[in-house]
């Protein structure tokens, strides 16, 4: 694997400019640029990216020369530019949709997730694609958590191996991270999800988002969902979430590959608007939400949120 590795990317310099420091570099924070930029905090986000290792090529009829790992890396690397302490979380399905993922089950995703630098993902149901087992695997390659609330994992390979949430600190501040997955009957075969439970997300996230705005004190609650944006009928999505909730502060979505180009608030329970966003799929885009904070008022934040595409081509 290791051999794999170096010998796919070198063709693209991908992993020389990682190792050269590209990404390590930009990952060691300026000292004196995040405090002068420390009320305000930038969120990179991705979701459904599927294994899309490589751009697609040039010719592609609907996303020509987008995404790619290698794109990405540079995105992230110049928004670090601008805030050294930002956020880079995932809402799952980073595996499943090239050879990269029938050959090698999820590693060589993992392995670039953690150089590029995220800080935390959630489970997507295509994250069970090789079983319970296959997960269990790959793990060790991820360099950062991977949180789920609302499964149950006892009796498994994966039990106590992912989180229910997990608080970040940035510029001061405590940012309570936590994960939602769609309900896994019917998307994936039981002999794969073996002994993982389905608990309702709506009475998750209301108790695990109050824990931490409460108790942990957190200054920011983010919901990693891999629910989807919104349905038809009565099936839980973000924005039925959204509805349902009184602590959370923003929804970064994943499972419907919705292309957001602005962000959806949508009002909670206490009437406070909760901003809801989705960055397609197969890593074409980039989402990046900023939150400007208020130090006198916890309840006053301002939030802005735009999507980036990522194209092989763009001067970047």
């Amino acid at each position: 694997m290791a051999e794999f590795i170096s010998n796919s990317f070198s063709r693209r310099n991908f992993i020389k400019g990682i190792a050269g420091g590209l990404v390590t570099t930009t990952l060691i924070p300026s000292n004196a640029s995040a405090e002068n930029n420390r009320d305000f905090l930038t969120i990179l986000h991705t979701n459904d990216v599927h294994s899309h290792i490589d751009s697609f090529p040039l010719n592609h009829p609907k996303y020509p020369g987008m995404g790619g790992v290698e794109a990405r890396a540079k995105l992230i690397a110049q928004e670090r530019l601008i805030d050294p302490d930002l956020l880079l979380l995932d809402a799952g399905d980073m595996f499943q949709g090239t050879p990269y993922y029938n050959y090698f089950g999820g590693e060589p995703e993992l392995k670039i997730m953690t150089y590029m630098g995220y800080d935390a993902g959630t489970l997507g149901n295509h994250e069970f694609d090789s079983g319970t087992s296959g997960l269990a695997r790959v793990l060790p390659f991820a360099g950062f958590p991977i949180l789920n609330a609302n499964y149950g994992f006892e009796g498994s390979e994966l039990e106590n191996r992912i989180l229910p949430y997990k608080i970040l600190r940035k510029k001061g501040y405590k940012i309570g991270v936590f994960g939602l997955g769609i309900n896994l009957k019917g998307l994936v075969d039981k002999r794969l999800s073996g002994k993982v439970v389905y608990h309702d997300p709506i009475t998750i996230s209301q108790s695990t988002a109050e824990m931490l705005r409460r108790n942990k004190k957190c200054d920011l609650v983010i919901c990693l969902s891999h629910l989807g944006f919104k349905y038809p009928d009565n099936q839980v999505s973000d924005l039925v979430l959204a509805t349902k909730s009184a602590d959370i502060d923003v929804i970064i979505g994943g499972h419907t590959h919705t292309f957001l180009d602005e962000p959806v608030f949508e009002k909670g329970l206490n009437g406070k608007k909760i901003l809801i966003s989705q960055a397609g799929w197969a890593g074409v885009r980039l989402g990046k939400i900023t939150v400007n904070f208020n130090r006198e008022s916890q309840e006053k934040k301002n939030f802005s949120s735009t999507v980036i595409e990522i194209k092989k081509t763009s001067d970047i």
